[in-house]
């Protein structure tokens, strides 16, 4: 039985604590609000950037997981979330003689720029332009260079259960796209996240980076067109003209990889858009 901390427990960590919970382990989800964690997790209702909130973890810690979202969209609580929060959680660890077996940090496809297409692997360069990206990196390093054993998770865009703006976007007619250049995305299901988490968890020895992204980058047209189909909704609007210059991370327009992931042994629930949108329209009716 493991002894699980989940560090920022929200959308997906507190579908990751339910889990492990039915499975028997013991499962502490840390965030501010307690309320909305599900039963089995123990609660600890804390402020990862507040260091004097985490002077008594739970002793005996097997696994952490540092899944903290920022409170909103600006560079400080950016900074907050992914920086000053984890090297607050790494030293209540390291002064508290805590030896988990390893530390998985939820990190993003952002610290990537690539923006024409590109596919890009764990080994692809990140030079991000945006803050977001470069926070997240800040955070992914700070983590390498402590004493404990880590892997890095860089997730594309989550959706999933209660997820539904692009589904209502294309159900009520605002869906949109420029005709010219395409625009990739890269995304995975809230549920395959939960899978992820759990996989690398179980591993004998931890990647200590790994891209999860679903099997098929797609272009958003794609995605909009797919979805009206299947609503019997009209078509998403071909905008013609020139398009809006985009900016930070909606600027990105790349291809991710999901070989390293799929090479250690894990199994997609939903490996594409279609399958993890037909799940989510299932539940809403």
């Amino acid at each position: 039985m493991s002894r699980v901390l989940i560090a920022g427990c929200g959308y997906v960590g507190s579908a990751l604590a339910e889990r492990l919970a039915r499975e028997g382990h013991e499962v502490w989800g840390m965030r501010r609000y307690v309320a909305a964690l599900p039963a089995g997790v123990e609660p600890i209702e804390a402020d990862l950037a507040v260091a004097s909130n985490l002077t008594s973890l739970p002793a005996g810690l097997t696994d952490v997981l540092y899944m903290a979202a920022p409170a909103g969209s600006d560079d400080a609580l950016y900074r907050t979330a992914y920086v000053e929060g984890l090297a607050n959680l790494l030293t209540a660890l390291e002064s508290q003689g805590q030896r988990p077996r390893r530390i998985l940090f939820v990190s993003s496809t952002a610290v990537y720029a690539q923006s024409k297409g590109e596919w890009v692997d764990e080994n692809s360069p990140t030079e991000p332009t945006h803050f977001s990206g470069r926070r997240l990196l800040e955070g992914e390093q700070i983590l390498r260079e402590s004493p404990f054993a880590s892997s890095v998770v860089r997730f594309g865009g989550i959706y999933g259960p209660r997820r539904a703006r692009l589904i209502d976007q294309v159900r009520t007619g605002q869906a949109e796209f420029y005709k010219g250049t395409p625009h990739h995305s890269n995304r995975i299901h809230r549920n395959d996240c939960v899978g992820v988490l759990r996989h690398l968890m179980g591993l004998e020895s931890p990647l200590p980076l790994v891209l999860a992204v679903d099997d098929e980058p797609a272009e958003q047209k794609e995605v909009l067109r797919w979805l009206a189909g299947v609503l019997g909704a009209p078509p998403p609007r071909e905008l013609r003209g020139r398009e809006p210059i985009r900016t930070g991370r909606a600027a990105s327009n790349k291809r991710c990889r999901n070989e390293l992931l799929r090479a250690s042994g894990y199994e997609f629930i939903y490996p594409t858009f279609r399958e993890g949108y037909t799940a989510i329209l299932a539940d809403l009716r």
